[in-house]
């Protein structure tokens, strides 16, 4: 199942990006914390190639504790500077702490030479639908970025003044040319990739067959399925149970990729990491 989608708006992005690091002291990087690695830009993380990065781990409150904690462990382990962020619970107080230490050592060089850095500038970039507008509009108390559960809703550069100590700027979220199939499936599970590009059944079978790897019970105490059989057969019984039926009784399949797939990125099927360390 070979995934690649880059319109030709994202390449434009890009560019802009570039431009506008030029007028930020550092980035914030937003990740899903369901997919830590499949999350992670790596054409956004070249083109800020030598500004600091604070990684928000979002969406912290739809994934496995436990597995975030790993996550956030392994990164700290590289230096990395990381936060777990929880948009039904914004924490302003967390972001501007952490910001501020990723960036005091700059901010000491500017007062021993006497000199009043000012706010510090933050771009925050990410992939579509990684939460970046519901992380500025959470932690800045205002609806200035446009949301969505759809991706490519951001569509202009935006700066939002978080306090006198740090300015925001939101742009649109951006994916890279080409990524291994994995990820590009990881991409599509949790919506990153608009769904009207994809094969939707063969996208809810391996849904289903990851969460299976994952943990059984999972679809069986939603669905009320024997997790023990085929994907195929598994997506037949929900079918059945949630009448997602066409005419002669046969399974509407696309009907219940549709359900699995909203169920799942809403996280009403639980607290899931698609991806371990």
């Amino acid at each position: 199942m070979n995934i690649n989608w880059y319109p030709g708006h994202m390449k434009k992005t890009i560019e802009d990006i570039e431009r506008k690091k030029l007028i930020t002291d550092f980035c914030i990087e937003i990740i899903d914390a369901r997919i830590p690695f499949s999350s992670s830009n790596p054409l956004l993380n070249e083109v800020i190639k030598g500004k600091k990065k604070l990684i928000i781990f979002n969406k912290s409150d739809l994934c496995d504790e436990n597995m975030t904690s790993k996550w956030i462990s392994h990164y700290k382990s590289k230096d990395i500077n990381v936060l777990k962020y929880n948009a039904t619970k914004p924490n302003v107080n967390a972001v501007i702490k952490a910001s501020m230490e990723l960036m005091a050592e700059e901010i000491k060089k500017f007062k021993d030479k006497g000199i009043n850095h000012g706010a510090l500038k933050a771009m925050v970039v990410g992939i579509p639908n990684s939460g970046k507008s519901t992380f500025i509009n959470g932690i800045s108390g205002r609806k200035s970025a446009k949301t969505g559960n759809t991706p490519g809703i951001t569509k202009t550069n935006q700066w939002i003044r978080l306090n006198k100590n740090l300015h925001l700027l939101d742009t649109p979220g951006v994916l890279w040319h080409k990524f291994p199939e994995n990820v590009g499936i990881n991409l599509a599970f949790t919506g990153a990739i608009k769904d009207e590009i994809m094969d939707r059944e063969t996208l809810g079978l391996k849904l289903i067959e990851r969460l299976n790897n994952i943990d059984k019970n999972i679809l069986k105490s939603r669905y009320g399925v024997d997790t023990e059989k085929k994907p195929i057969e598994i997506m037949e019984d929900i079918g059945k149970k949630r009448g997602a039926l066409l005419r002669g009784a046969l399974i509407d399949y696309e009907k219940v990729s549709s359900i699995l797939l909203d169920e799942f990125r809403k996280g009403v099927l639980g607290r899931i990491t698609l991806e371990d360390i």
